[in-house]
């Protein structure tokens, strides 16, 4: 049983951002899970670059097999891309595919300085060479295909981890 505090994980990110973020870096969280973290660590780190938002559904490489998203999100970059200082956050990294996938259409809106990734948890079980800069917590063992992580948000903004069956 993975007995994870999403609480505590948000805490430990924001410890780790503190000191290498300035308040022009810009937080761009993938839709859901990475959007509700980003929007707390934004407000943490008391950052002064708008807040972006990605749905990365149309950039994913598995869009033909797996098809659209139910409720597909729409893109929110309300920031120039070029030259800036850029975090992708997400709730969990698993194979890397999304984060490719984000940096693909984030690319589309401009050049940006650099881009690191922020999430809360590294699952484990990589098929591309993606790394996250930060990361609050790392599974000791990658979690079998059959299982997932979900981040959820209640009404009172407190996030919370499952563990489900796929």
């Amino acid at each position: 049983m993975i007995d994870l505090d999403a609480e505590a994980l948000c805490e430990a990110l924001i410890a780790q951002m503190r000191p290498q973020v300035s308040p022009e870096t810009a937080l761009v969280g993938i839709h859901t899970g990475g959007v509700w973290l980003a929007r707390r660590l934004h407000q943490a780190l008391k950052l002064t670059t708008p807040l972006g938002a990605i749905d990365v559904s149309f950039y994913r490489d598995d869009f033909q097999s797996k098809g659209l998203h139910p409720r597909p999100q729409r893109t929110q970059i309300p920031f120039a891309m070029e030259g800036a200082e850029v975090i992708i956050v997400d709730d969990v990294l698993y194979t890397g595919r999304t984060t490719r996938a984000a940096l693909n259409e984030l690319f589309d809106y401009g050049r940006p300085a650099r881009v690191e990734l922020a999430v809360l948890i590294d699952r484990g079980g990589r098929e591309l060479p993606i790394c996250a800069r930060y990361c609050a917590h790392t599974l000791p063992a990658p979690l079998p295909a059959s299982q997932r992580l979900e981040l959820t948000c209640d009404e009172a903004d407190k996030l919370s981890l499952r563990l489900l069956d796929a």
